[in-house]
């Protein structure tokens, strides 16, 4: 993982999921991993919470309980080492809703993104004009704060510039290339950056035509984080706050969706073509 984009409250999520999950697949009690630790039932459940930052020597004893092998032992108690870092973000916690502040640190921490969207393209894709576009009118952001919310949402962003670039992959159907965010100028622009981004072996996109009436997608959007020491966790964003995805039947079944929609939409260079044709097009009508 980056250390320059640590968590500690991201890493303390991770690291209970994992705890629990152990946890359960050895059928453990929390009342039974207390007494690994000589602790309380109540601790054991801040532990897999992340309300109480977990000890590298904590995570070691209970993992090693749960019969984990030696390799998920040292790279969970690594983790947990590292968990009292700053955390990067914190310049913009004011305009962070706390619901999403886990979130904006797991995908700092995350080597891989993959997702599916109807409506708007993926923060990581967006360019500052089409993100403050975005934000006019929003009744969730006061306009002194969109700014800032601007700077929050470019500071996410791990496609380019970055030692360790986001592997990152997404769906998104194709009317979200008409639909004209900020005017032409804004909207021509972020269309030829998605062009420049599709030009990374790290960026995959795919466009979903309409003319496919019924895919993987239609129950909704969702996004999924890929982490090198940890588990894969799936995300559903609704207004007002989000749903986490940790069981992993239930992450892959979203793995298999990705998969499913990159196949069922445009290729790559077919989507590329499509873009390019929206972008003519928003040429031609901005010099009438």
């Amino acid at each position: 993982m980056v250390d320059h984009r640590s968590d500690p409250s991201a890493l303390r999520f991770l690291i209970g999921h994992d705890l629990r999950a152990a946890r359960e697949r050895a059928g453990f009690k929390q009342a039974e991993a207390g007494k690994v630790l000589d602790c309380s039932q109540a601790k054991i459940n801040y532990l897999e919470t992340g309300k109480t930052q977990q000890k590298p020597d904590e995570v070691t004893a209970l993992l090693r309980a749960y019969g984990a092998d030696v390799e998920h032992v040292d790279r969970m108690s690594s983790l947990a080492a590292r968990a009292d870092q700053s955390t990067w973000w914190a310049p913009f916690g004011d305009v962070l809703p706390n619901w999403f502040k886990t979130f904006v640190g797991l995908e700092g921490l995350a080597t891989a993104e993959s997702t599916y969207g109807s409506l708007l393209l993926p923060g990581q894709l967006q360019t500052p004009d089409y993100a403050a576009a975005l934000l006019q009118g929003n009744l969730r952001v006061p306009p002194m704060d969109a700014p800032q919310v601007v700077r929050a949402r470019m500071a996410r962003q791990r496609l380019t510039g970055d030692t360790s670039p986001l592997r990152f992959r997404a769906v998104i159907e194709e009317y979200v290339l008409d639909r004209i965010v900020g005017g032409p100028e804004v909207m021509r622009a972020q269309l030829e950056h998605l062009l420049e981004l599709m030009r990374r072996d790290n960026v995959e996109l795919h466009i979903m035509p309409v003319s496919v009436p019924v895919h993987d997608g239609l129950d909704g959007d969702f996004l999924l984080l890929d982490f090198e020491e940890a588990q894969s966790i799936g995300y559903i964003e609704y207004p007002t706050g989000a749903i986490y995805v940790q069981d992993q039947d239930q992450v892959a079944a979203y793995n298999l969706s990705v998969d499913r929609l990159c196949v069922a939409a445009l290729s790559v260079s077919d989507s590329a073509d499509a873009i390019s044709a929206r972008i003519a097009a928003l040429g031609t009508s901005s010099e009438d």
